[in-house]
């Protein structure tokens, strides 16, 4: 995969992975001592980790988004934002209905 071509479907997919990558990030560093599947469990049932976490795995879009537009690759970029969206929106739904 090229990761310097301007394509919606490489920033579709960068966008999918960033957040899960932002997500791992937050768990080494905030919770080693918790097991992963202890992290993902409490991170689904509070709210104060819905938002935080969450919105900071979204920063993993952010800086990927920033890097293609200043690097005027604008269809990955769009890709990247279209998913991040729907990340967001997820991320909303899960508070809302938790």
């Amino acid at each position: 995969m090229n990761l310097t071509k301007n394509n919606l479907k490489l920033g579709l997919l960068l966008g999918l992975i960033g957040p899960i990558a932002g997500i791992v990030l937050l768990y080494f560093i905030l919770y080693p001592s918790f097991t992963f599947l202890e992290f993902l469990d409490s991170f689904f049932h509070e709210n104060r980790l819905i938002t935080s976490i969450g919105s900071l795995s979204l920063l993993a879009n952010a800086v990927l988004f920033t890097f293609y537009v200043n690097t005027e690759r604008d269809e990955t970029a769009k890709g990247i934002f279209i998913v991040t969206v729907f990340y967001g929106i997820g991320i909303i739904v899960i508070k809302l209905f938790n």
